[in-house]
């Protein structure tokens, strides 16, 4: 027998009152493309010469697969789970946000690693992308990770038959 013979279909979406806004997942990919097109402008300049992000620090493309691979995941998710969301993902998601606004505020405070240690570099428009789109991609994760996921503080005598619990018929 099903879990959900309380409900009117076996579609669970038709039944669970507290589905996160996948709204914040769509914010957060965008950010993720921001800053990914961010790596392929300008982040430093010499005298003469202009390097793109891919160019200046494997770290800075990485980062940005990375951000897509966190977009793909959380779009998955907005699609598949029960409640549009895992948390786990969207905190994950957040941190890497975070952390790739770090990157671009380190590029915009001083040229990190060897560049740091020559005279003449200077940042440049895609340190100002990639930062925006950092800053994107972390205020979705945290839009989606504050929707429920299943919290205490949302459950309601509705969603015990969800989790199993209802008493049988």
């Amino acid at each position: 027998m099903s879990n959900y013979t309380n409900t009117p279909s076996n579609d669970r979406t038709a039944y669970e009152p507290h589905r996160a806004n996948p709204m914040g997942a769509y914010v957060a990919s965008a950010g993720a493309v921001i800053f990914l097109i961010a790596t392929f402008l300008a982040w430093v300049t010499t005298d003469d010469k202009s390097f793109s992000g891919y160019e200046t620090d494997t770290v800075i493309p990485f980062t940005a697969y990375l951000g897509l691979g966190f977009a793909a995941a959380l779009l998955y998710a907005a699609k598949r789970a029960t409640r549009r969301q895992h948390r786990g993902l969207s905190l994950s998601s957040m941190a890497a946000g975070i952390a790739a606004t770090g990157l671009a505020l380190s590029y915009l405070f001083e040229v990190p690693g060897g560049a740091e240690r020559k005279a003449g570099f200077d940042t440049e428009m895609g340190v100002y992308v990639g930062l925006i789109g950092a800053l994107v991609w972390a205020v979705g994760s945290f839009l989606l990770a504050k929707e429920p996921e299943g919290d205490i503080e949302h459950r309601n005598d509705h969603d015990t038959v969800t989790h199993g619990n209802h008493a049988s018929s």
